[in-house]
C-alpha cells in the first residue's frame, strides 16, 4: 500500500520486498545517470552574486563574493566541452544506456549536446531549468521553474523528460507540483530504497525511482574519495553486494556521474573498469531510468487510495 507523500516511512518493503521481475530474468538492474548541469549553474555573468564552485576542483571561497571565479567557471566548461563527450562515447561503445539528468539552461547553451541527446534518443530526466536549489523557492516560484524546465527541454529535444530530480533536495511542495504539472512518470527525489516504490498524493499514486547520493562521483569532488581507483572500488563493492543479494531478492543499483568530474582523464578509468565488471555478469539489466519506471508501472501497478 503506498504511503502518503511527506510522511516519513522507516519500514518500506520490510522483510518482503517485491520481486521486480526484471526483463530477461535479470537479477540486478543498473541505471547510470549523467548529470548535465554545465551552463545552468549560478554565475556572475548570469546575474548571480557569485560563481558556482560546487562539484569542481575549484577551491570554494578562494575568490571573494562579487568576483568571477574563472577556475570554477572553466571547470564547468570543461565538463560540457570535453567530459560529456568522453563519457557518452564510452557508454555508446559499450552499449550501456545512459539517463541524462539535464538542466534545460545547460542544453540551451550547448546545441551540440542537445543534438546528441535528440539524435541518440537518450533517456531524459529533468534536473530543473537552472542548476539551483528548489527547496529555497516559494511555491509559486517553484511552479514556474518546473514549467520552464519541462517546456525548455521539450523545445530543445522535441520530446518531454519523463522523470524529475531536484538539485540536492526537493522542497515540501515539489512532488505535488510535479503531479499538478503532469507529464512525469516518476521523480527521483529520494535515496530511501534499492527498488522503486509508490507514494500517494491526494489519493492518487505517484512513482518514486530512487537516486543515489552514495554511488555518486560527487564523492570525488568533495574529497570523500581521492582517486579513480577509490571510486572504482567504491562502486565495485556496492555492485558485488547488490549482485549477491539479487540472487535471492533482485535489486536496483544507480550510479550518478558528472561530466566535469568523471569526464576528467584522471577519473575516467573508474567508469571504464566498472563497466568491465558489469559486462562480466550476464544477469544484469542495464536500463534507462524511464525504462525502469515503465517496467515497474506495468509489473507492480499501484491502486489509487482515498
Amino acid at each position: 500500500m503506498p504511503i502518503a507523500d511527506g510522511i516519513r516511512d522507516f519500514v518500506g518493503y520490510g522483510r518482503t520486498p517485491p520481486d521486480p521481475h526484471w526483463p530477461g530474468g535479470a537479477k540486478l538492474a543498473l541505471v547510470v545517470v549523467l548529470n548535465v548541469e554545465e551552463g545552468a549553474e549560478p554565475s556572475i555573468p548570469d546575474g548571480d552574486e557569485a560563481s558556482e564552485a560546487a562539484l569542481t576542483d575549484a577551491i570554494p571561497g578562494e575568490v571573494g563574493g562579487g568576483r568571477r571565479d574563472f577556475v570554477a567557471e572553466t571547470l564547468f566548461e570543461y565538463g560540457s566541452r570535453v567530459g560529456f563527450w568522453r563519457l557518452t562515447d564510452l557508454f555508446a561503445a559499450r552499449g550501456v544506456p545512459l539517463t541524462i539528468n539535464a538542466c534545460a539552461a545547460a542544453l540551451r547553451r550547448n546545441s551540440e549536446i542537445a543534438a546528441a541527446i535528440r539524435e541518440g534518443g537518450l533517456d531524459l530526466c529533468c534536473h530543473g531549468d537552472r542548476f539551483v536549489r528548489h527547496y529555497r523557492m516559494d511555491e509559486a516560484e517553484e511552479r514556474t521553474a518546473i514549467a520552464a524546465a519541462y517546456s525548455g527541454i521539450v523545445d530543445l529535444i522535441g520530446r518531454p523528460p519523463l522523470g524529475w530530480q531536484s538539485r540536492y533536495s526537493s522542497s515540501e511542495a515539489t512532488r505535488a507540483l510535479l503531479v499538478e504539472h503532469g507529464g512525469f512518470l516518476y521523480d527521483s527525489d529520494s535515496y530511501a530504497d534499492d527498488l522503486p516504490y509508490w507514494v500517494t498524493l491526494g489519493g492518487a499514486p505517484h512513482l518514486v525511482v530512487p537516486h543515489s547520493f552514495t554511488h555518486n562521483d560527487n564523492r570525488l569532488a568533495t574529497a570523500k574519495l581521492g582517486t579513480a581507483e577509490d571510486f572504482y572500488n567504491h562502486l565495485a563493492s556496492a555492485f558485488r553486494v547488490l549482485h549477491a543479494e539479487s540472487a535471492r531478492r533482485p535489486r536496483m543499483m544507480t550510479v550518478s556521474l558528472h561530466s566535469r568530474i568523471s569526464g576528467q582523464p584522471s577519473r575516467f578509468e573508474a567508469m571504464q573498469r566498472f563497466l568491465d565488471l558489469v559486462a562480466s555478469h550476464a544477469d544484469v539489466w542495464c536500463a534507462g531510468r524511464s525504462e525502469v519506471a515503465r517496467h515497474w508501472i506495468a509489473t507492480h501497478p499501484a491502486e489509487a487510495t482515498s
